[in-house]
């Protein structure tokens, strides 16, 4: 058995609502928190938006927020080795 949060009262393991004082027991729905795929393709095309997921749910969501943010840092990997190639290409064709 469980107890109001209220009132104290004993209660049943899946009451909603305390049948003493109304108040309810449960106030929130658990948090689905699978880390998928999807979270992690968003954050590797829009590298800021995987950020800001990976900084706001770091507490609540830490699967799907570390999807987003390892998305993010993938991309901006890329980013970086590509213009660096790009670069070595570009001064290489330029010496010629």
């Amino acid at each position: 058995m469980a107890y109001c949060k209220n009132c104290g009262a004993e209660i049943d393991n899946q009451a909603v609502v305390c049948p003493k004082c109304g108040v309810a027991q449960r106030t929130a729905a658990p948090v689905i928190d699978n880390g998928g795929f999807g979270w992690g393709l968003l954050g590797f095309c829009i590298p800021i938006v995987g950020l800001i997921l990976f900084l706001v749910w770091k507490d609540t969501k830490p699967k799907t927020s570390k999807a987003a943010g390892v998305g993010a840092l993938v991309s901006v990997i890329v980013c970086v080795v590509f213009y660096i190639i790009a670069m070595v290409v570009g001064v290489s064709t330029s010496m010629r």
